[in-house]
C-alpha cells in the first residue's frame, strides 16, 4: 500500500514538473502582463504565478481531463483580479513599471486586455471567468486597445525631452 502511494505521489511530482517546465513561461508573461511589471524585474508577477501553480498542484489529482493550463491560467486571473479588488477598493490603478505600455490601464483592462489578446481566451469565456457580460468585456477590451494604440496628448506627451548639446 505504502509503495503504490509513494509511486502516485512521484507520478503526479513528474506529471506536474513536465506541465511547469512546459507552460510556466507563457503563464509568467501572462502575470507580467498583468501586473504591468518590467520583465526583468517582475517580483508581484513571480508571486502571483506561484500562488497558481500552488492552487494547480494542490487539486492536480481532481482534474480528471481538465486542462491544467485553463486551470492556472484561470486561478492566476482570479487572483489577480481580487488582489486589484481589495488592495485598491475596486479595480485602481496599480502599481506598474512607469515604462511598461500596459501601465496607463487600469487592471480590469489589463486583465481583460491579456486574457482575450494574449491568451485567446474567447469573449464569452472571459466573461464567464469575471462574471461579466459579453458586451461589457468586448466594451472594455475596445478600450483597453484604444488608449494603447491612441495615447492621450496633452501638456505631458507634448513636452520633449531636452536634445543634448552636439559634442
Amino acid at each position: 500500500m505504502r509503495q503504490r502511494q509513494e509511486s502516485q505521489a512521484a507520478r503526479r511530482a513528474r506529471e506536474f514538473e513536465a506541465f511547469v517546465a512546459g507552460a510556466a513561461g507563457r503563464l509568467l508573461h501572462a502575470a507580467t502582463l498583468l501586473t504591468a511589471e518590467a520583465p526583468d524585474h517582475n517580483p508581484r508577477a513571480r508571486r502571483l504565478l506561484t500562488l497558481a501553480l500552488t492552487h494547480t498542484y494542490a487539486c492536480w489529482d481532481r482534474l480528471r481531463g481538465e486542462d491544467p493550463y485553463d486551470r492556472t491560467r484561470q486561478y492566476l486571473a482570479n487572483r489577480f483580479a481580487r488582489a486589484a479588488w481589495h488592495q485598491y477598493g475596486g479595480f485602481g490603478r496599480s502599481r506598474a513599471h512607469p515604462d511598461s505600455p500596459l501601465a496607463r490601464l487600469a487592471p480590469q483592462e489589463r486583465l481583460i486586455l491579456v486574457l482575450r489578446l494574449y491568451e485567446g481566451v474567447a469573449e464569452e469565456q472571459t466573461a464567464a471567468l469575471l462574471g461579466l457580460p459579453a458586451e461589457r468585456v468586448r466594451a472594455i477590451c475596445d478600450r483597453a486597445t484604444t488608449t494603447l494604440l491612441h495615447p492621450p496628448r496633452g501638456p505631458a506627451a507634448a513636452v520633449a525631452k531636452p536634445k543634448m548639446a552636439p559634442s
